[in-house]
């Protein structure tokens, strides 16, 4: 009896995807439950989908400017086979096995952190594609990014949608003039480890530098009389910003890194 209570539950709560004739792939037990985040990084936005506005099943939507400082929870839904291979509102081909997402007014395309809040699991998703469009609901994930979150057996979640933004910030900085902080008490950078012997810091710095981060420096410190060389990016214009070099560097396998002012 209890199998069967289960079994009907799940049922229904599918229902929201298997009443549009969508479902997960075939055979869903190859899909990665560990698919890797999507990286976030810095794009122009797409010649498609960030009209003004836009109205969908007799409702009007307006497309935000910029996704800086979009917060929400609600519902996140997820959708498969039935848009596996056509076309998003971005021009890209929908991939049901790649971490993206369908939004309602974010830009695209953009970055977002998603958080279910029943169990705390986080992604990143980038957003390229318009919807959902049912009442209550705030993002559609694709199938990988809700079999991530998980999501995917019970077809909808509690969430919360956090914008991820690295803003416009050029990879080479060397000639920007960059703003301090608000408290005029220093420059932001990213800082990825102290050493003690300049060889390893530079060995670290010249991995970043391959790796498209062109603005990392070596700084000489001294510390109870012995030196120190930090391995730094930037300095950075915003905090946002730095975050964002975090997520990157996180998905890189660099967790450690941490935001420095000085």
């Amino acid at each position: 009896m209890i199998r069967l209570l289960l079994t009907v539950v799940i049922a229904l709560n599918l229902y929201a995807c298997a009443s549009r004739g969508d479902y997960a792939p075939h055979d869903a037990s190859w899909v990665p439950a560990n698919t890797a985040d999507a990286i976030p990084k810095n794009e122009p936005k797409s010649r498609y989908g960030n009209p003004k506005s836009y109205v969908e099943l007799g409702k009007r939507y307006h497309v935000l400017d910029s996704a800086a400082g979009y917060r929400k929870e609600g519902i996140a839904s997820w959708y498969g086979t039935k848009f596996h291979g056509e076309r998003t509102s971005s021009g890209e081909t929908y991939d049901m096995y790649k971490m993206t997402a369908a939004h309602k007014t974010l830009p695209i395309p953009c970055y977002v952190q998603v958080t279910n809040l029943d169990n705390n699991k986080k992604i990143i998703v980038r957003v390229n594609d318009r919807g959902p469009f049912h009442e209550g609901r705030i993002i559609d994930l694709s199938y990988a990014a809700a079999k991530k979150i998980g999501i995917s057996a019970t077809g909808t979640g509690n969430v919360e949608v956090v914008a991820v933004t690295t803003g416009h910030l050029p990879l080479d900085t060397d000639k920007a003039i960059l703003p301090k902080t608000a408290g005029g008490d220093g420059h932001i950078y990213v800082q990825l480890g102290a050493f003690g012997v300049i060889d390893n810091a530079e060995s670290l710095a010249d991995q970043l530098r391959s790796s498209d981060f062109r603005t990392v420096r070596v700084h000489r410190a001294v510390s109870n009389q012995q030196a120190l060389y930090k391995v730094r990016i930037g300095p950075m214009p915003s905090r946002d910003i730095a975050y964002g070099v975090l997520a990157r560097l996180a998905q890189s396998g660099l967790k450690t890194a941490q935001i420095i002012v000085d």
